[in-house]
């Protein structure tokens, strides 16, 4: 196969074509699609050299594309929270607020005492590693098949924690890149202020006027899926102008609105944004993985990294579980089963691609690992 990093009318198809292959085989052997995925980005892309995104899209477009993708991903991932259907909420409260700090804590020793990461690049490390991620979990629950309580934990978990860590991610990485570390504190408090602000009221907007119009019905049937992606969009393009990655906030509470107003034939909007976004995971996985370095890949493999991961998951990830979990009716099977499902997904491997890419270009040394280390 020629490389294909000039040619997009080529390469396009067949990474699309690529992950419609590697979808069937996980389904076909009953895998996460995540692996065959990056599997097959990874060999297209540092590997064999056949496939670079960012000489092919251009880094600019590439990672606003991606972005805007995700933000797809987190609006379908919201449609499917139902307040009704929650089982445990006070486990989920806990996961995505004290859950997040010792997953964010940890981490960020992990990296920094075994990977061997400079203390700031470690501490956004840990930010990215708050993510679980919802494309992955997914997949994940229908293979498994646990309780309903489970089930419901993880869907929610994996849905809310993924703007909350994309946000506390850009405020480190914010904070990395302000020369002043006077100023440094002030500016992110107040990044922080303006991310909750934009990405609240524009989601909010954005899921009232979605249903509103679902309601009552103002939209023809062959319209519904074209009309609410466009919302999609501008809630997404909107928020972010106000202030950057909040669009991914904006897209969840818009779909999480959506879903909770008692919409009609909300299951064909579904299944539409369903096959969008398994199109899009598809796609995405490939490409990130595709412009992952073959040295920051060979870094990433190393016996520092892997136990960093393993101690994430060993370690961190149970503490996290069961400090959240405290006083729960949650068993302590349940728990342990929670314990060891924390995969990371498509908003992890596309932030910390982002990150690696900008602080690399700062002259941040160390700062190629984030990308492969951040989809384990």
């Amino acid at each position: 196969m020629p490389h294909l990093h000039n040619n997009p009318a080529l390469a396009i198809p067949i990474i699309v074509i690529l992950g419609a292959v590697a979808q069937w085989l996980a389904w076909r052997v009953r895998l996460p699609a995540i692996l065959p995925l990056l599997l097959i980005g990874f060999i297209t892309g540092p590997v064999l050299n056949l496939i670079k995104p960012t000489e092919l899209l251009g880094g600019d477009l590439l990672f606003s594309g991606v972005s805007l993708a995700v933000g797809l991903i987190l609006f379908e991932g919201g449609l499917t929270l139902r307040l009704s259907e929650a089982q445990a909420t006070g486990v989920v409260r806990r996961l995505i607020t004290i859950g997040a700090l010792v997953t964010w804590t940890g981490a960020t020793f992990a990296a920094w005492l075994i990977a061997g990461l400079p203390l700031t690049l470690a501490f956004l490390f840990g930010a990215l590693i708050i993510v679980t991620g919802p494309t992955v979990i997914g997949p994940l629950l229908r293979n498994i098949r646990p309780t309903k309580q489970i089930g419901s934990v993880l869907r929610w978990e994996g849905v809310l924690i993924d703007p909350i860590g994309a946000a506390v991610a850009m405020l480190v990485f914010e904070f990395l890149l302000i020369d002043n570390r006077g100023e440094a504190l002030g500016q992110t408090i107040l990044l922080l202020a303006r991310m909750i602000l934009a990405g609240g009221v524009t989601g909010l907007a954005g899921g009232l006027l979605l249903s509103s119009l679902l309601r009552r019905r103002l939209l023809p049937d062959y319209l519904v899926s074209v009309v609410s992606l466009a919302l999609v969009f501008a809630a997404f393009s909107l928020s972010n102008q106000f202030a950057g990655e909040s669009g991914l906030l904006a897209t969840t509470l818009m779909g999480l609105v959506t879903a909770n107003r008692r919409v009609p034939n909300i299951q064909e909007l579904l299944d539409f944004k369903e096959t969008l976004s398994i199109l899009l995971i598809s796609v995405l996985f490939i490409i990130l993985a595709a412009e992952t370095e073959l040295e920051a890949l060979v870094g990433a493999l190393s016996w520092r990294s892997l136990l960093t991961v393993l101690v994430i998951m060993v370690v961190v990830r149970p503490l996290t579980v069961f400090t959240s979990s405290l006083g729960s009716p949650l068993s302590l099977r349940e728990k342990l089963f929670l314990s060891w499902i924390a995969p990371r997904g498509i908003v992890a491997a596309s932030i910390s691609a982002l990150f690696a890419f900008e602080l690399t270009r700062e002259g941040h040394l160390g700062a190629e690992v984030l990308e492969p280390l951040g989809s384990v």
